[in-house]
């Protein structure tokens, strides 16, 4: 049986010794065996063992915990990666979550959004942060669109907001169907749903020319914030989406 010392086993699992030495002296991961001098001598089970540690802390589980996860005689190593499984897929649905938190913040600061920032957590999600407003004004600051996106929201309401939100949410539904239903990218009733979307920014926030609105497309699958927050609405709609606009700019422009 192969057998480890600390410092291979710290190689191994990219952690610093010092960090074994006080997984050892907590008893969360204490050697299967020692040399005749008493150095520490790692087993495969004990590797085992460290990679579970590592996945748990990874998710920011504390140590104390950890150890009683591990050391509970009546969960099966089958049931540890079931449990695994279901936290990695809360990580992911997390982070989606907050990716697309980013992206309602950049769409907001572009907006000219005129809210309270009570308001602003009201209508765009509690997981909304206003620093992330800085970065839309200034990858847009200098164009003519923002400055009409600020002319034209600065007279919104929280209502106007909330009328807004709900038309692009009804709007993304539609779309998920569409994509549910197989419905070809380059097809009139893929068109209609792409045209609607360019109207919403029109009447709403500024001219968007079928141009401008081919940028905006290839801005959903090229930027992952704007690529997730389609994805969680319906897995393939960013890239449909982004075709769909395609075609349609291809076909009207």
């Amino acid at each position: 049986m192969n057998t480890y010392s600390v410092g291979q086993l710290a190689k191994i699992a990219k952690v610093t010794v010092r960090t074994l030495h006080h997984y050892d002296e907590i008893g969360l991961l204490s050697p299967g065996g020692r040399t005749p001098a008493g150095y520490r001598r790692y087993e495969e089970a004990d590797l085992d063992r460290l990679q579970k540690i590592l996945f748990y802390r990874e998710l920011d589980f504390p140590l104390e915990e950890i150890a009683a996860i591990l050391d509970d005689d009546s969960v099966t190593p089958t049931e540890h990666l079931r449990r695994q499984r279901e936290l990695i897929g809360n990580r992911i649905r997390h982070l989606q979550e907050l990716a697309a938190a980013v992206e309602r913040a950049m769409e907001a600061q572009k907006m000219g959004i005129q809210l309270t920032p009570e308001e602003k957590f009201e209508v765009f999600g509690p997981d909304y942060q206003e620093s992330w407003e800085s970065e839309a004004e200034q990858r847009w600051g200098d164009t003519d669109a923002w400055k009409e996106s600020q002319r034209r929201t600065a007279r919104y309401t929280k209502e106007d907001w909330q009328r807004i939100q709900a038309a692009g949410e009804e709007l993304n539904s539609r779309m998920a169907r569409a994509v549910a239903d197989g419905v070809a990218p380059d097809s009139d009733e893929a068109a209609e749903l792409a045209e609607e979307h360019r109207r919403q920014i029109t009447e709403n926030f500024y001219d968007c020319p079928y141009e401008m609105h081919r940028c905006l497309a290839g801005m959903y699958v090229a930027d992952p914030r704007f690529t997730a927050t389609y994805e969680k609405i319906a897995p393939g709609l960013a890239q449909w989406l982004h075709d769909a606009i395609t075609a349609n700019a291809d076909r009207r422009g």
